[in-house]
């Protein structure tokens, strides 16, 4: 597989260091000079000094071959955003995973359409909330593409859904529950499945209807 990772620092590194080390070619771009010679010590000519949001830097580095894989995972949303766009739109690159630094941007890659998208800011914010028992609702995984959402739901004993099957769960129309954790062992949720105070339910729902799903499991 060839890969162009797009931006030098941390993260760009350790990626290019892994997928060298599971035997892919790859070429690594970084803009900053002073970056780009410690990384020329390491990679040697795999490292490429030049600014991936021009269309020559990428050209240099192979993208209309094209690549199986472009990651733009620079510390710039800007930038990864036109990377992105130039891989995808500009030489039909099939696979693109864009870096997102600050969440609040995150909109903005969603409405070109550029994903899968990586954001440690969140993921972080994901694993608070998981670990905050209280929290009524907690958003596990985001499927963008197929505008789909995979939250947990902890079912507390005041719980509207306590005691009942999941068929007579006033459910809202869009969501499914998917299994309940009850004491460290998950089973699928079907109809008979009876809620109990302290399960840990998942379920998959449209965008939008986080609200009514905790106004169903949680009140």
């Amino acid at each position: 597989m060839y890969v162009i990772v797009a931006g030098g620092g941390k993260v760009g590194a350790n990626v290019a260091r892994s997928l060298l080390g599971m035997g892919h070619e790859l070429t690594l771009v970084e803009q900053r000079r002073d970056r780009f010679e410690r990384l020329e010590v390491e990679f040697g000519h795999v490292a490429m000094l030049g600014d991936a949001t021009e269309i020559t830097v990428l050209e240099r580095a192979g993208i209309a071959r094209p690549p199986d894989l472009v990651l733009a995972v620079t510390g710039d949303d800007e930038d990864n955003l036109v990377i992105a766009q130039i891989a995808r739109e500009g030489y039909e690159v099939q696979k693109v995973i864009a870096r997102v630094n600050d969440p609040r941007n995150q909109q903005h890659f969603d409405l070109l359409g550029i994903g899968p998208t990586v954001c440690a800011t969140s993921g972080i914010l994901g694993l608070v909330e998981h670990e905050v028992p209280e929290h009524g609702l907690v958003r596990l995984l985001e499927l963008r593409r197929e505008g789909l959402e995979v939250v947990e739901v902890l079912v507390g004993p005041d719980s509207p859904a306590a005691g009942k099957r999941v068929a007579g769960l006033a459910l809202p129309d869009g969501s499914r529950l998917v299994s309940v954790m009850r004491h460290g062992v998950a089973e699928i949720a079907v109809g008979d499945t009876v809620i109990r105070p302290g399960d840990q339910v998942v379920a998959i729902l449209k965008p939008g209807l986080e609200d009514a799903l905790r106004r169903a499991l949680v009140g």
